[in-house]
Parts: C-alpha cells; structure tokens; sequence
C-alpha cells in the first residue's frame, strides 16, 4: 500500500458559450461570453476519496445557473456576472467555500449600412479578448480583469542593442527594429475598489486605450521597458487597479536577405518567424497596495 493524500482541487463546468441579446427597444445590444465556473470546498474531499456525490453540485446544474443567470440578472460587465454566480454558489451551499469563475468576452461592432449603424447586425470585433476572473478563497474574493491576444507591431521606435556576448551570441545589436507582440495582461481590483463598486467596462476601455497608446509612444530599448511602461501607465490611469501582470511574446521580424538577388533592404521587407520566440512577462505593483497571491492562484498560464 502506498501512501497519498488529496490535495488542492476544484471542479466545474467549462467554457460555457452565453449569448445575451437584449431586446428592449428594436436597437438590440449583445454581450457574448465564454465562462467557466469551478467549485471548492473541504466538504468535498469524499467525493475524490469515496465516490459520494451528496455534496456535489452536478457540473450541469453550474451550466444551467450561468444561462439562467443570464436572464435573471443580465451580464452588466463580465466581472460583476461573476460576482453574482460566485455569491450564488457560496451562499446557496453551505459547505462550498470558494471558487473559480473565469469568462472572456468576445466584442461584437455594429454592421454599418448606408452610412448608419445597424439596429441588430453585428460584425465580430477583431481586437484582443476581454478578460475577467473571479476568486473566492478563505471569506475573501478577488477580482481582475483583462485581456489577451492583442497583437501589436510598431515598425519603427524599437532598438536592442548592449547585451552581453558569448561564444553562442550571434544575434546582431540594432537602432532600428520591427517590434511586435501579442499581449496578455491581467489587473487586479483593489478589495476597497470592488466593494465601493467599479464601472468595470469604462475601465477596460480606458485601459486597454492606454496600453495601446503607450506602446505606441515610447521609445523601447526592449520589450521588458515597453511592458513596465505599459503597466504603470495603467496603474496611473486607473486608482482601482492594485497590480498588473503581463506576458508578451516578441515576435520576431528578422529582415531578409535578398542580397543574392542583387537587391538592397534597409529594413523593408521582413520573415516574420512564429517560433522559437522571446517570452517575457512582468509584474507591475502600485506602491502601498497589499499584496495579495491567493488571487492568482488557479489562473491559466498567460501563454
């Protein structure tokens, strides 16, 4: 007989797809999720143990209360949707003491039609993915937004150069690069934000603007001081955020040589490569704010 012991765990149903359309005038308005909702609790442990179900709460009773809830409480920002299912779970079971929530959200434009908006045909938007997630751990819960893959590529305002050299350096120091990534970012809510209550989707768009128009500004000698920028630019912009935390991967343009065809390229015409690729990520904190690990945990890898 070997000896183990359950550790952490968590369950639940995953990547549901919630298409609220409202409909109250013949201007419609919709918001399209993807959520997914896991469950914790000691209480638990028997079901992993012995296989007893009196304490589960069936995965698709999770799915039916996300579409119901739709209904019931509209999706006023994908956070405060998670809020309500995470304060629904908690307190409609007694032995469930936490859990993950999670959603992205996929942003819909209006259809354009003879120079006018139209009342109810969308064209799906192309621009990162909104992202939110929920904790609830220990009688605390925790809050961030987000989003992911927002690609961006500056052609110019790039250098990296000053590196240290090796044997197996080769890479060519450069004044003048094409730099571009894929961004993922999440912002934690201060608690004292969170309870006093956030206009979650101004704020989403305001960062996200700003994220957009640092990259854009600053003169980057590498992408780790383009990320640091970009968080506290965020950070200034936005008294409810306590920390960021990003991934970046730099994707790489190397110029091509086209020498053999008796052609010259000052930094025209590029390979863009998929892999391998630099990977970099960061954490950027307000000073003063308390930090607050638990609500990370469980998180997807950025990447």
């Amino acid at each position: 007989m070997v000896a183990v012991s359950l550790g952490a765990n968590k369950y639940g149903k995953a990547e549901n797809r919630v298409v609220r359309v409202y409909r109250d005038t013949p201007r419609h308005e919709i918001v399209d999720l993807n959520v997914t909702s896991q469950l914790t609790g000691a209480a638990l442990a028997d079901s992993y143990l012995e296989g007893d179900n009196a304490l589960v709460v069936a995965t698709d009773t999770q799915k039916n209360t996300i579409f119901a809830f739709a209904k019931e409480h509209g999706i006023p920002s994908p956070e405060e949707f998670l809020l309500t299912l995470a304060d629904h779970f908690v307190s409609e079971f007694d032995w469930i003491d936490g859990g993950l929530w999670q959603a992205e959200q996929y942003e819909w434009a209006r259809i354009v039609v003879d120079g006018r908006p139209h009342d109810h045909s969308f064209v799906r938007k192309g621009q990162g993915t909104r992202l939110a997630t929920v904790r609830s751990a220990d009688g605390q819960t925790h809050v961030t937004g987000g989003v992911k893959d927002l690609v961006v590529l500056k052609s110019t305002g790039s250098e990296f150069a000053g590196f240290p050299r090796d044997k197996y350096t080769t890479l060519v120091e450069t004044n003048d690069r094409v730099m571009a990534t894929s961004v993922t970012g999440r912002w934690r809510f201060s608690p004292e934000a969170v309870a006093e209550g956030i206009d979650y989707n101004a704020l989403y768009a305001e960062v996200t603007s700003v994220l957009l128009s640092t990259f854009a500004t600053v003169h980057s000698l590498a992408l780790q001081q383009t990320l640091f920028e970009m968080g506290k630019a965020a950070i200034a912009a936005r008294p409810e955020i306590a920390e960021v935390r990003f991934a970046m991967p730099n994707k790489h343009h190397f110029v091509y040589d086209l020498s053999p065809f008796g052609l010259e390229n000052p930094n025209e015409v590029f390979y863009a490569a998929d892999r391998p690729y630099g990977l970099i990520e960061g954490t950027i904190t307000r000073d003063g704010a308390a930090a607050a690990p638990a609500a990370w945990v469980d998180l997807p890898t950025f990447v």
